[in-house]
């Protein structure tokens, strides 16, 4: 494990951090953002969308989705950097996403407002495959958060925050999932974003552990990196797959005017043995 260094810092709540190209793209909540930053430090933002949560993944092409939450949609980021409507999902309350190797993209959405806890619901799963049919394919998912595809399109892996585990499901021809399971028993583990590596284990990023964790399936821990804030997501990327991203930031909480400390969001960098797989 390699040294941990910071390549982005006084930003606000960060997520959904993805590897593309020569640089790492992530979503700013706090400032409605999707920013791409390289290994140098070097920032550019590349879609303001005013929501919460604001996910986004890359199509087969190389477009990017984004996670329209609070307008219950998906957009397209064009080549020329435009965003255009690319579907519409419904109500608001959308989370993350996942794209399998189709152009089939999987997204979570939360089954209540977190702002009312005593109207907890659990979340669903959706598919919307590339001719912009939208279906629930999974539900009873306490708090979805992190997903995964494995490379070969093969399996989902959810990660249900609230229960302490990641699931997984077959994927089937069509899109649709099957074969619930539980992936990885994580304990006191408190799964957000996830990403895969070469040797199928699951990185995950745990905000009140202050964390990320790599798990085997059935939830051996085979390393940690320690971190002194919430950690909200990862992501492997880098020339050789080997640099382990990490988004985190001081939480607040769910209920007040601001979710993370303001300022305190950065973007972390570490040298891992494991070099990922190039999703999410």
């Amino acid at each position: 494990m390699g040294e941990i260094r910071t390549l982005l810092d006084g930003r606000g709540l960060l997520e959904s951090p993805r590897w593309h190209g020569d640089r790492l793209y992530f979503s700013d909540w706090t400032a409605g953002e999707v920013v791409a930053v390289g290994l140098d430090g070097g920032a550019e933002v590349v879609a303001r969308v005013d929501s919460l949560p604001l996910c986004s993944a890359f199509l087969p092409d190389g477009r990017l989705l984004v996670v329209d939450s609070a307008g219950g949609r998906l957009l397209r980021r064009e080549p020329d950097g435009a965003l255009t409507p690319h579907v519409k999902l419904g109500d608001p309350g959308w989370n993350d996403i996942a794209i399998d190797g189709r152009g089939n993209a999987y997204v979570n959405r939360l089954g209540w407002n977190p702002a009312e806890p005593d109207a907890f619901k659990p979340g669903f799963v959706h598919l919307v495959t590339a001719d912009g049919t939208v279906r629930q394919v999974a539900d009873d998912i306490d708090f979805p958060n992190g997903m995964a595809v494995t490379p070969d399109d093969s399996t989902l892996i959810v990660a249900d925050s609230y229960r302490h585990r990641l699931l997984a499901f077959d994927i089937e021809a069509g899109g649709g999932l099957s074969n619930r399971r539980v992936w990885a028993d994580l304990g006191e583990g408190t799964p957000d974003g996830i990403c895969l590596d070469a040797e199928g284990a699951v990185w995950y990023a745990d905000v009140p552990n202050q964390w990320c964790a790599r798990v085997a399936e059935g939830g051996a821990v085979l390393d940690t990196v320690a971190l002194d804030r919430g950690g909200f997501a990862c992501a492997l990327g880098g020339p050789d797959g080997r640099t382990l991203f990490v988004v985190a930031a001081e939480f607040r909480g769910m209920t007040g005017p601001d979710l993370v400390t303001p300022g305190s969001g950065q973007v972390l960098a570490t040298r891992v043995d494991v070099p990922g797989v190039g999703r999410p």
